[in-house]
C-alpha cells in the first residue's frame, strides 16, 4: 500500500489478493485508488487456495504477478507459471529461526524450489534475499532490492496523537511500553511477558500495550494472570490507527526470534520512539541507532528490562526532535 499510494494509477494498475478473514485490508482506500480486492482461502486449505487464484488469474489476466508470501510463494507462483502469466515476482521479506522446528523444516524444503517459478527475485534486505533464494543468487546480483518504503508525514511524533490515545485509555501518568505484530512464535510475546513482569516489579507505573492478533494471543493472556501482571499488560487486538500510537508509547519492546526488514522498526524510529530489540534483527533496520538498544536473548530479563527503563528516560526528552530529515536523508 505505501509503494500503490504513490504510484501512477493511470500506468500501473494493482489488484490485491488477500486471505478470507484477513483482518485489515483497506478495501475503501485500494477502491478510491482504482484497485480491487479479491479474497482467496488461506493458504493451508492448497487445493481450494490454488483452484480459486487460478479462476482469478484467468479472469483478470495480469502481466504480473508478484507475490509476498515468502517460502510460501511457490504455491502461488505455480498457478501463474501454468497459467502462463509473463512476469512471476518471488519477494522475501523474513528469515527463520532453528526454534520454531515444524516450520523451519517445512520452510527448508520449500526454499529448494524458491527459484522454480518466479522469474523476478525481489527482498527487502540481504539477510532476508540471502535465506530464501542463497548466497550464490545475492552473490551474482539476481535479486532486486525493493525498499520498505513509509510516509513519514504519517509516522512523525503527534503530540495530539499521544493525549488522545493515552486519556482514551487511561495511560496519562503510565511508562507505556508497547509492541506491534501478530501473535505468532516469531514475535516472543511469551518472553515480552517475562520482561515485563521483571520492569513492573521495579516500576509499578510501567504498562505493556501490545497491538496486533493471531493463535497466541490467549496464552499470552494467561500468561499475564499467572505472572501476576494482568493488570499491567493490554492486548488491544489488530489497530488501524499503529502511526498514532507510536506517538503514545514511551518505548517499542521488539524482541522477535527474527526478521527480514521490518516495517514497525522503521516506523517507531521516525516517531521518535526509543527502542529495546533484539539481535535477531537485520542491522539494516537500524537507521538513528542512538534510538535503538540492541541485545541478545540469551541476556537475562533483569537485563532487558533494565535497558527498557533506560528508553523511557531517553524518551522524555528525544520525543520533542523532528527526525523526520534525518530519515529521509
Amino acid at each position: 500500500m505505501n509503494h500503490y499510494r504513490l504510484l501512477d494509477h493511470s500506468k500501473i494498475h494493482y489488484d490485491f489478493i488477500v486471505y478470507e478473514g484477513s483482518p485489515y485490508v483497506p478495501i475503501d482506500e485500494i477502491k478510491k485508488l482504482g484497485g480491487r480486492v479479491f479474497y482467496v482461502p488461506p493458504i493451508t486449505h492448497l487445493a481450494g487456495f490454488e483452484k480459486e487464484l487460478a479462476r482469478i488469474l484467468k479472469t483478470t489476466n495480469p502481466d504480473i504477478v508478484h507475490s509476498n508470501l515468502n517460502a510460501l510463494s511457490i504455491f502461488p507462483l505455480r498457478v501463474a507459471k501454468r497459467i502462463g502469466i509473463p512476469v512471476r515476482i518471488a519477494h522475501s521479506h523474513s528469515t527463520s529461526n532453528n526454534k520454531e522446528l515444524l516450520r523451519n523444516t517445512a520452510k527448508k524444503v520449500l526454499r529448494l524450489y524458491s527459484k522454480t517459478y518466479p522469474t523476478h527475485l525481489a527482498a527487502c534486505s540481504l539477510d532476508s534475499a540471502t535465506w530464501l533464494f542463497g548466497k550464490k543468487a545475492v552473490a551474482e546480483h539476481n535479486v532486486h532490492y525493493i525498499k520498505n518504503a513509509i510516509d513519514l508525514q504519517r509516522y512523525a511524533f503527534n503530540a495530539s496523537h499521544r493525549l488522545e490515545l493515552r486519556k482514551k485509555y487511561g495511560l496519562e501518568d503510565k511508562h507505556v511500553l508497547g509492541q506491534i505484530g501478530r501473535f505468532t512464535t516469531q514475535k516472543n510475546y511469551s518472553f515480552s511477558m517475562d520482561v515485563v513482569a521483571e520492569l513492573v516489579s521495579t516500576d509499578p507505573n510501567a504498562v505493556f500495550v501490545a497491538l496486533g492478533s493471531g493463535n497466541l494471543m490467549r496464552a499470552i493472556r494467561q500468561k499475564a494472570a499467572a505472572l501476576g501482571i494482568a493488570d499491567h499488560v493490554m492486548l488491544l487486538g489488530n489497530q488501524s490507527n499503529a502511526n498514532a500510537w507510536y506517538s503514545a508509547f514511551d518505548a517499542l519492546l521488539f524482541p522477535s526470534l527474527y526478521e527480514g526488514l521490518p516495517l514497525t522498526m522503521i516506523e517507531a524510529q521516525v516517531a521518535g520512539l526509543p527502542i529495546v530489540s533484539s539481535d535477531k534483527v537485520t542491522p539494516e533496520a537500524f537507521i538513528d541507532k542512538e534510538l535503538v538498544t540492541v541485545l541478545p536473548l540469551e541476556l537475562t530479563t533483569a537485563a532487558w528490562a533494565h535497558a527498557v527503563t533506560d528508553a523511557f528516560s531517553q524518551s522524555n526528552h528525544s520525543r520533542c526532535v523532528d527526525v523526520t530529515q534525518f530519515m529521509r536523508k
